[in-house]
């Protein structure tokens, strides 16, 4: 069976896991998983490159969002729409634009389409967010920096699946301090998850 590849701007999940599959360690430390970001030259400036160029709008949850040191920090100079259950106001700094969304994933996505236009929307989690987007079948692609270490515990990226979920390998690129891996998410039959209706 062919599975086309989608021609609309997509919704990839971007995220960085250690071996075992932890976005972070038991009490939240990084645990090196970001090297390859700060770090690289090579491989991975190109994956950083790419991954600045095709975004057009992100969405985060948000904890993954007050994780960081200073959340409004960032080199993405797109719109952020951050999921929580608090209404805030919008925030815009360094040329980027902060949206606080209480509506859902749902509504965030719609109005992360609008701001993106062409390009494609990313989410950077969570966990909670990922397993979320994942189970809605609302994720096209997920790009997976897979760095060469074992945290043990943690946050786990998918620590349930309440569905079967078929992938197609796209991509693996090497770098030093991660393996880049892009999977395309398969629609249609073989999989028992939710059905994208486009």
């Amino acid at each position: 069976m062919s599975h086309d590849v989608p021609t609309r701007p997509r919704v990839f999940l971007d995220v960085a896991i250690s071996l075992d599959g932890y976005l972070s360690g038991p009490n939240g430390e990084d645990g090196g998983l970001h090297d390859w970001y700060f770090a690289e030259q090579g491989a991975a400036d190109g994956i950083k490159r790419e991954l600045l160029d095709r975004m057009g709008a992100m969405i985060l949850g948000h904890t993954a969002f007050g994780s960081a040191p200073d959340g409004f920090d960032t080199e993405y100079r797109v719109p952020h729409f951050i999921l929580t259950h608090t209404p805030l106001p919008t925030v815009e700094r360094g040329g980027a634009t902060f949206i606080f969304v209480t509506g859902g994933i749902q509504h965030a996505l719609q109005l992360a389409r609008v701001a993106a236009g062409e390009k494609d929307v990313c989410v950077a989690g969570g966990a909670q967010t990922a397993q979320q987007f994942m189970s809605a079948g609302l994720l096209d692609e997920l790009q997976l920096h897979v760095a060469p270490v074992l945290l043990g515990g943690g946050l786990r990226l998918f620590e349930r699946a309440a569905e079967i979920t078929r992938l197609e390998r796209v991509r693996i690129v090497e770098s030093q301090h991660a393996i880049h891996v892009t999977y395309r998410v398969l629609r249609g039959e073989g999989n028992l998850g939710p059905q994208d209706p486009s």
